[in-house]
Formats: structure tokens, sequence, C-alpha cells
């Protein structure tokens, strides 16, 4: 099991000359006019910014009534929750990057979902064909459903730093969930695109949620009530336990269970579910310290890498509006992706080589393959410090969730990513909530031709390997600089990246780098986000890279940065419903 030590701003710092590391939507062209930033005033006030007006204001009023970061993040989850559970909600599982201005100390809380005790290498193969069932099967059942991660999460952050009651930060979502709240664009198109599937269909109680009697997706700004989920949110304001134990853990057991492919999990799997907390893995960059979630998620590895190859080249002499900026970035993301879906696992289960895929010689051997005027054939992994021979990887990612950010009054950050995993999670909804689909983040098939057993195979109380990058920067003397991070399955760790590079190489405010069009660079073809320059594309092709162009990126950026004056700018990512507002 990889062990990681826990960071102050000093520690990080100390590390900084060492090798060792201590959903769709269209963006707006370079040239077009990004949404106007919030005006930036001083950090007192704090700030929030996340996927959905309802749940920023409810991280502001936990603010307002004196809460820190943590009790702001619980309001906005539990909100999140109810207004856009096509991305996550309380039925799934979240990475949090705590920042605590007092100490400098950098801290992750894993929430990530547990395989069932019973689930085994042949959990996706269906027993009738002795094949993998095709993904939608697998989605669309309580075979995918994990033990979630999310409440006990949030409930370990606040007993370290939370200042209100835990009763008092549900208060904004049960009331919402009663009064209602009107359907935002993005959960109207999601779900007019989820009417096509029967499951869905079938699903009673999430058909009456979604849809009216007609089948018809609510409209825009239809009020929705959901008296339920105001129900399961008072037991949990009551004790965190009762989500975990007695009536309400038994009906999600009980629906993960129904046909068809019932799953498994049973109340003893909810029961003796356990958040961890960690220490954030923090890479250098530059003058900053990048700090992010260690295994199972693959972001901090990942974002690292790719910044630790672009460290050495000159990124600002090459912008967003040169092919060689963004050649650079396509380069070193392939060679991460490579070395990433590889290697990585839940590292209570794999031995994962944390410190050798964030070796500063290794990234620096790594990006000599790069020649920006040249696209490298193909890519394939390397050979980092310590790795041991691994089989190649079989997970097929894919994208949802959400992420946000928040500052509070003390200057505490809270950069937190949280997912049910495919839209709607597996479709089926207990207690006014829906479960999540995160087991299918699993390879579904478990060895290779040798007989292998790969990184990111399902074990038993394994956790899925997740993309999820929630990141905090600090700054060259150990303070907080920003937080980002995104939704978008595997191509998180590009949509962070890029908002790292636009930011820090780049000079762009958090709104223009959060706006940029998405490249995503995974294998041998580059996904390019409709609106990028035609002739860059055209230059890219030219280098002889495999270009995809025009593809609807499905990034959900958030942004909170620090001035050296001490003022805030936010930033909210145009492709989604989300806002950045100040108490």
């Amino acid at each position: 099991m990889t062990r990681f030590t826990l960071l102050t701003a000093a520690s990080a710092f100390a590390l900084a000359g060492c090798n060792a590391p201590s959903e769709t939507g269209a963006a707006p062209s370079p040239e077009a006019e990004a949404p106007e930033a919030p005006a930036a005033t001083a950090p007192a006030s704090g700030m929030v910014a996340a996927a959905n007006p309802d749940a920023v204001e409810a991280g502001l009023a936990a603010l307002r009534a004196g809460g820190d970061a943590v009790d702001a993040a619980i309001a906005v989850q539990t909100v999140l929750s109810l207004v856009e559970p096509q991305s996550s909600g309380i039925g799934g599982g979240a990475f949090m990057v705590h920042y605590e201005a007092d100490t400098g100390e950098v801290s992750v809380y894993n929430g990530r979902e547990r395989a069932p005790m019973s689930a085994d290498e042949d959990l996706f193969i269906n027993p009738e064909t002795g094949a993998p069932y095709p993904y939608v099967q697998a989605w669309r059942s309580g075979l995918s459903t994990g033990a979630p991660g999310a409440i006990a999460m949030l409930q370990m952050a606040h007993s370290d730093h939370g200042q209100l009651d835990w009763a008092e930060n549900f208060t904004f979502a049960i009331t919402l969930a009663e009064n209602g709240f009107e359907v935002a664009p993005r959960l109207n198109n999601i779900s007019q695109r989820m009417a096509g599937f029967t499951d869905m269909e079938e699903t009673g109680a999430a058909a009456s949620y979604l849809f009216d009697a007609n089948g018809e997706a609510w409209p825009v700004g239809h009020v929705l009530t959901n008296p339920d989920y105001a129900d399961s949110l008072r037991l949990i304001a009551q004790d965190w336990r009762n989500f975990y134990e007695g009536d309400l853990a038994r009906a999600i057991v009980a629906t993960v269970n129904e046909a068809p492919r019932p799953g498994s999990l049973t109340v003893e799997d909810l029961a003796n579910y356990e958040p961890e907390k960690v220490s954030a893995l923090c890479s250098p960059y530059r003058d900053f310290q990048i700090c992010s979630a260690p295994p199972p998620a693959s972001g901090g590895i990942a974002v690292g890498a790719i910044l630790g190859m672009l460290e050495t080249f000159e990124m600002s002499a090459h912008g967003p509006d040169t092919a060689d900026g963004w050649a650079l970035f396509i380069e070193a993301s392939r060679l991460a992706y490579a070395d990433r879906d590889h290697y990585v696992g839940d590292t209570a289960f794999v031995d994962v080589p944390v410190e050798g895929l964030l070796n500063r010689d290794y990234l620096a051997a790594r990006a000599g393959l790069i020649d920006p005027a040249q696209a490298i054939p193909a890519v394939t992994h390397g050979t980092p410090p310590g790795a041991d021979e691994q089989p190649d990887d079989a997970t097929d990612d894919r994208p949802g969730t959400s992420h946000f950010v928040i500052m509070d009054a003390d200057g505490d950050v809270v950069s937190m990513t949280t997912t049910v995993e495919s839209p709607f999670g597996s479709g089926r909804m207990v207690g006014g909530f829906f479960l999540n689909n995160q087991l299918t983040d699993f390879s579904f098939v478990a060895r290779d031709d040798a007989g292998r057993l790969l990184p990111n195979a399902v074990q038993p109380g394994k956790r899925p390997r997740s993309s999820m990058s929630p990141t905090i920067v600090l700054d060259a003397n150990g303070a907080f600089e920003l937080a980002t991070g995104s939704p978008g399955g595997n191509s998180i760790i590009a949509y962070t990246a890029k908002s790292l590079v636009g930011m820090l190489d780049w000079g762009l405010s958090p709104q223009d780098a959060a706006a940029l069009p998405n490249v995503v660079a995974r294998g041998d073809t580059v996904n390019i986000e409709e609106g990028f320059d035609e002739t860059l594309m055209a230059e890219l092709r030219d280098r002889g890279f495999t270009i995809q162009g025009g593809r609807g990126e499905n990034s959900g950026i958030h942004i909170i940065r620090e001035l050296e004056d001490g003022t805030l700018i936010g930033a909210a990512d145009p492709r989604r419903d989300g806002t950045v507002e100040q108490p």
C-alpha cells in the first residue's frame, strides 16, 4: 500500500527541489467574449463557485451563518443532489481537497465508493454468454452500484473543521426540496436525452421525477418538488449514520438488489463503509505546488505529470493562439494518460509507483520524447522508478460528475469533485436521490491474456480508479493561490490541466481559462472542442496529429483565485448552469 505524508505549506515546498512528489456544450472561441468575472472583493467575505445557482446560494447561506468551507460544502452537495441529480448526489461519492489557512495544511478526504464484499472480478460478466455485459446494460443495473461515500466523507471533514451544527447544513436543501426549485437547462437537456433509455422508463420513481405523464422531460423553469428527498435529509441531519444503517440503508440495498441485473450490496457493506483522510499529493510546477488527491483518484498523478513535462518547455512563449503551445499540451497529455491508464488503481490493492510517476528526472525523460513540430506516432507507457510490470489497462471511462470550490471568511478552501458517475447514476432512485453506477469505473475485463490481474479489476471492497482531479495550488510562500477542478470522466484530467496552464503559463483570467476550448488527448486521437481556431487545427493535423474537431467537450470547471493584494476572482464554466458569488 502506498503511503503519503500530510503536507504543510512548508513541507510541500521542501519537496520542490526533490525527485519525490511530496457532461456537453460548445465553448466560445478564444476570441469570443467570455462571461464577465465577478467583481473581486476582500477575501474575508469568501466565495462559492458551483454548477447551479441554488447550490451556490446554499453555500453562501452557510458562510453568512458563520460556517466554514466544509459547512458550505455540505450545503452545496445536498442541493446539487436535488437540482443537478444527473451529475452528483448523496447516493454517490467524492474527493475533497482542503486547505487550512492557519497551518498551510493541505489534506484530502476520500469518499470514493467501494465494491460490495461479495463482488469479484466477474462482476460484469454475463453468466449466460461468458462475455462482458454491454456498457449500457451494466450501467443501468444494480451491479454498478458501490457503497456510497459522500455523506460519510462530509461528516469526517465536518468533524475536523465544521463550525455550524451538522444538522444546520441541511436546512437549505430540505426547504428547497419541499418548496420546489426551477428545472435548469442542463437538467432538462439530459432528461430529454435519457428518455430513450427503456430502463429509465421502467424505474417508476425516476420516471415520475424527471418526466411528465406523457413521458416528456419537465421544461426549463418547471417547479419540481422532492418531499422524499427532504425526508431523507432530515434523517441524515439527525444522525449521519442513518444513511448507512436503519430504514434508509435497507431501502438502498433493496433497490440495488432489484431486477434486472440485481447487484449484491448488503446492509453490512453500507454499515462498514469508512471514508479516509489522506495526505494531499503535491508536485512542483515552476514557482507553485499543485496539490490534489492520490489514488484511487488519478488526477493528482496525471495532472502533475502533464505539468511536470511541460515545465521543461517555456510555455509562456507558446500561448493558446499558437500551434506549438497546443502541440506541447497534447503530447504531455498523451504521455501522462498512457502512464495513468497503465499503473493507477486502488493502492489498498495495487502497488502504484506514485513517486516514480512524478519523479522529475523521469518526467524530463518523458518530455524528451516531445517535438512540437511532429506528433509522436504511437504513445506507450513508460517505466517510472519503482514500477513493477503491469498488464495493459482495459477500463472504459465515461463522463459525468460535478465540481465546486469554496473559500470561507478565514481563508480555508475546499476543492471538491463529486459524482454519481453516468447521467442519473444507475437510474435507480430511492429516498428521493439517485444511486451511483460507480463500479462501471472498474475494468469489465479483469485479466490479460496471460492471466494477470489488471490494476483496476474488480475486487471485494475495492475502490474503482477515478479521474477526479480536485486541485489546490500553493504559491511560492506556501500560501493559497487558486483552486480548480472539473467534471467530465477521463477528460477531467485534461480539463483541469488546461485551466492550470491557462492561468499559470498563459496569463489568462480564471474565467478565460475555464472558457478556453478543451483539448483532450488520450491515446492516438485528439478531441478538440467546437470553437477551436480552424487554422490552428489544420496546422496540428499537418504535424501528424489525428484530430476529431467540433467535439462537444463536457467540462464544468469552477475556479477561485486569490490575487497578490488579497482580492478574489472566481470563474464558472459557461458550458454549465453555474455561477460564482460572494456572500
